[in-house]
């Protein structure tokens, strides 16, 4: 099979296109005909040697697919061949096939294509947890996302509307602010041209937002949560701005009586399957509503698998990056 190979860490560039082996599916696995792969920021670090988990060499980046099961593991019951299958493969869905723990691997909706599912699971998935798990948002609550016109961020917009929040979208220019909108956000606001606290206190009342959700860290992190409501929870997704990991004065959430919350949905999944069960429920019925409408901007062949990463390496992306497989 064909793969995208990461065999010594660096950029993207250094990434190669090459015939391997094909997976074999153990006792708890299935083998899954790649169709399409999503690109997420963890991609960005794994090849850099960056991420939380570093794999043995060569390996393909990648971490979430939809395909078509082509085998399954002697203790897997619960799929066969054949079933149109969405995955959490944490790295190797860069490839024509890749074995997955069964567990990892969901049905494909009827209501979603190949590209749409690969799209779906990491960014709706932690966005959910984050807002729902971690959050707690309730109808009425006042919702900031920052970096809204990305993957994560898209759906932090579109899934606390579903929950009855007021929805303010944050973003770095007016094209991806109108994304965001697109997307469902009722306020806008251009951190680039406008000072984000003063916005926050002019759309807010002076009251400050009920939650944060922040996958980008970086300068806007302390400023972000100065501008916090009064029992209000600010998510820490992620630092896609790079620089380095924010801090922040212990005196702040104190004063605020606030709280800041960690967001961790890949250790969430495993830890609580059955919360996550019930998530994806939600969220695949909103779907087929159409209350979740995932934007997928460009799509790559996998011999460009190299620039989908860099693109999305240096914020250049709007919604969700996909490779092509078949």
């Amino acid at each position: 099979m064909k793969a995208v190979l990461c065999k010594a860490f660096g950029p993207a560039e250094t990434l190669v296109v090459e015939e391997t082996a094909s997976p074999v599916a153990k006792g708890n696995e299935v083998l899954i005909d790649v169709h399409a792969a999503g690109v997420n920021f963890p991609d960005t670090l794994i090849i850099e040697g960056k991420y939380q988990f570093k794999p043995p060499f060569p390996f393909s980046p990648g971490g979430e697919a939809a395909g078509v099961v082509s085998a399954v593991g002697d203790k897997v019951s619960h799929l066969k061949v054949g079933d149109r299958v969405m995955a959490l493969t944490g790295w190797g869905s860069f490839a024509e096939q890749v074995a997955v723990p069964a567990y990892n691997v969901l049905p494909m909706p009827g209501s979603m294509d190949f590209s749409t599912a690969a799209a779906f699971s990491m960014t709706y998935g932690t966005s959910m947890h984050a807002l729902k798990q971690r959050a707690n948002l309730q109808a009425g609550e006042t919702l900031l996302v920052l970096g809204a016109s990305g993957g994560v961020g898209l759906a932090a917009v579109e899934i606390g509307k579903a929950l009855g929040a007021k929805v303010i979208a944050a973003a770095s220019s007016a094209e991806k602010l109108a994304v965001a909108k697109a997307a469902g956000a009722d306020e806008l606001i251009n951190y680039k041209d406008s000072s984000l606290k003063d916005e926050i206190k002019r759309l807010t009342g002076g009251k400050g937002v009920d939650v944060i959700y922040d996958p980008v860290g970086g300068d806007l992190f302390e400023e972000a949560f100065r501008s916090i409501a009064w029992n209000g929870r600010f998510l820490v997704v992620g630092f896609a701005a790079g620089g380095g990991i924010p801090a922040l004065p212990a005196n702040l959430p104190l004063l605020k009586g606030a709280s800041l919350v960690g967001v961790f949905w890949g250790a969430f999944a495993q830890r609580q399957p059955q919360d996550n069960a019930a998530n994806f429920q939600q969220l695949f019925a909103w779907h087929a509503q159409g209350k979740l409408k995932p934007l997928v901007s460009q799509t790559f062949p996998l011999a460009e698998a190299a620039k989908a990463i860099d693109t999305l390496g240096q914020r250049k992306a709007v919604g969700k990056l996909v490779i092509s497989v078949r």
